[in-house]
């Protein structure tokens, strides 16, 4: 009975976590993001999973990715700049965070 119920839930937190992912995804696709980058390859902006690596041992990752995505930026991956982008500081957040969980 234990290894039933550890199943159910370990299933369950999957789909949980899925469901995390796929809603990040969607405000991704809603915010226009994907225009420019993707989950597994660059597009003209770096692809998620290059930035994920880049700062996955950076505590600050998170807060500085966000400001960015509301305020823009340049140099970090190139001569491109990415435009402030139109989301309120919570999106940016949600974005960021999903940004750094890609592989």
């Amino acid at each position: 009975m234990k290894t039933i119920l550890r199943s159910v839930l370990l299933a369950a937190a999957g789909l949980m976590t899925a469901n995390a992912a796929m809603a990040d995804l969607a405000l991704a696709q809603k915010k226009n993001c994907m225009a420019c980058h993707a989950v597994d390859k660059k597009v003209v902006g770096p692809a998620y999973k290059d930035v994920a690596a880049k700062y996955a041992k950076d505590k600050k990752a998170a807060d500085m990715l966000a400001e960015k995505i509301i305020k823009g930026g340049k140099g970090a991956w190139g001569e491109v700049p990415m435009p402030p982008n139109q989301v309120t500081a919570d999106e940016a957040k949600k974005l960021a965070t999903w940004i750094l969980t890609t592989k």
